[in-house]
């Protein structure tokens, strides 16, 4: 159904059982997939696709241009996926030529209210976007992770796979799969054993890593420490995701524990 107030350009693509509230505008280029639930005073814009299933509440602003300096008007996109949640006041805004042209999100997501996603991030699957956070450009966020609210995460940063970042933290550093990281500025406080344990991840495995951690980030070292890792742990596929993770950009700063600094 599709409110008589909501503004509709005639050549968007909108799929069946999409619902459209009053006053919702929905750009010249925008594709919205089956079973969509737009509601009241929702703006969508720019080169945006979204998936089937998904929610966006009131006030949200999608697909404007990218809040960045060098952006001069090139073709970009923004492509949501599946059965994402976006509450009030979530502003998400599409690529840019340096960052690939797209920003990408997947699906089962919950962005909740007055959250931002900047130009070339990539936002995957299952995560929680706590109230006010605020992601900065070319961020890259992985499965499953929780971010508290209020966070601000600095352009470039990864979090990743199932780790936690704790309410009001400046993430600066990159953030280990399974970690949890918290404090003005983010530093590394362990795993994130509660989401481990949601996850139905074996004692077995929560102690291989847990082992694995106190290897690795016993020092500031944190890389070479991990030739101390005996094979049997770093076989472990959960200790070999942090081990990928740590290596595969060793120019970025990953977040340690406070002591190793």
């Amino acid at each position: 159904m599709i409110h008589k107030t909501a503004i509709i350009s005639e050549t968007s693509k909108i799929a069946n059982k999409v619902e459209i509230g009053p006053y919702s505008t929905i750009g010249p280029n925008v594709t919205i997939g089956n079973n969509t639930k737009i509601h009241s005073h929702v703006n969508i814009d720019g080169n945006t696709s979204i998936g089937s299933g998904n929610e966006i509440f009131p006030f949200a602003s999608i697909g404007t241009p990218p809040q960045d300096l060098k952006y001069k008007g090139e073709k970009n996109s923004l492509v949501i996926g599946d059965n994402n949640k976006l509450r009030e006041y979530v502003n998400i805004n599409p690529g840019t030529e340096q960052g690939g042209g797209t920003t990408k999100i997947g699906n089962d997501n919950l962005f909740m209210v007055y959250c931002h996603i900047a130009h070339d991030c990539n936002i995957l699957n299952n995560i929680v976007l706590a109230n006010n956070v605020q992601v900065g450009g070319h961020v890259t966020i992985y499965d499953n992770a929780i971010v508290g609210g209020s966070c601000a995460i600095h352009q470039f940063s990864r979090i990743g796979e199932s780790s936690m970042v704790g309410g009001m933290t400046g993430v600066l550093s990159d953030i280990i799969p399974y970690g949890l990281s918290l404090g003005n500025r983010n530093n590394l406080v362990g795993l994130n054993l509660i989401g481990l344990r949601r996850a139905r991840i074996s004692n077995e495995n929560i102690k291989i890593m847990q082992q694995a951690y106190e290897i690795i980030f016993k020092n500031e070292n944190f890389r070479s420490n991990i030739n101390n890792l005996s094979s049997e742990v770093k076989n472990n596929e959960f200790v070999n995701k942090i081990i990928t993770f740590i290596n595969s950009d060793k120019k970025r700063p990953i977040s340690l524990p406070e002591n190793n600094k």
